[in-house]
């Protein structure tokens, strides 16, 4: 009878202890990329913006994290914040709503965030909404890309900076295992 409760004890600080070293393998990976929204002739005409390629330095910061390239199980963007540089004074009420997409080479450009309808009051700051698609491909490619697919509701008489802040959440696998 001892033996047994022994033994249970035992699986219980495995399982407890797997969870505590699964903890490490999960890590987040933040980039920030500037685009440009020019002014506007027309509004509630969609356009796209283009980020410049971003490089991932993913295998320099899988090895920060103690992991590599093959033993990542997921990627999945958590976080898209967009910031106005300028002009100082704007806000993000000229914007309708707006869609983010992810390129990389060799792989079809997804939609990963997006924004329907942004608040007249967003200021100049908003966050989109995300999707749950595993990005691991993307990110482990050397450079990706983002396009901004926007509709404004306003003349824009001045060309808005924008930074473009993304937190990808990344799960590797334990030990290799």
């Amino acid at each position: 009878m001892i033996k047994k409760y022994i033994s249970i004890i035992c699986l219980l600080a495995l399982f407890s202890s797997c969870d505590k070293l699964d903890e490490l393998t999960k890590f987040d990976m933040e980039y920030s990329q500037r685009a440009t929204i020019p002014s506007t002739a027309g509004i509630d005409l969609p356009f796209d913006v283009f980020t410049p390629e971003t490089e991932t330095n993913s295998e320099s910061k899988f090895a920060v994290n103690d992991t590599r390239k093959d033993l990542i199980e997921e990627i999945v963007l958590t976080e898209l914040e967009m910031v106005i540089l300028s002009p100082d004074d704007s806000d993000f009420s000229f914007l309708n709503s707006i869609e983010v997409f992810i390129s990389a080479e060799g792989l079809e450009e997804i939609q990963i965030a997006y924004l329907n309808e942004v608040p007249e009051n967003a200021g100049n700051t908003i966050s989109l909404l995300t999707s749950d698609a595993d990005l691991k491909e993307y990110i482990k490619k050397d450079e990706f890309s983002l396009r901004l697919n926007t509709v404004t509701d306003e003349l824009m008489s001045s060309d808005h900076e924008l930074e473009v802040n993304s937190t990808f959440f990344v799960d590797a696998k334990i030990l290799g295992l």
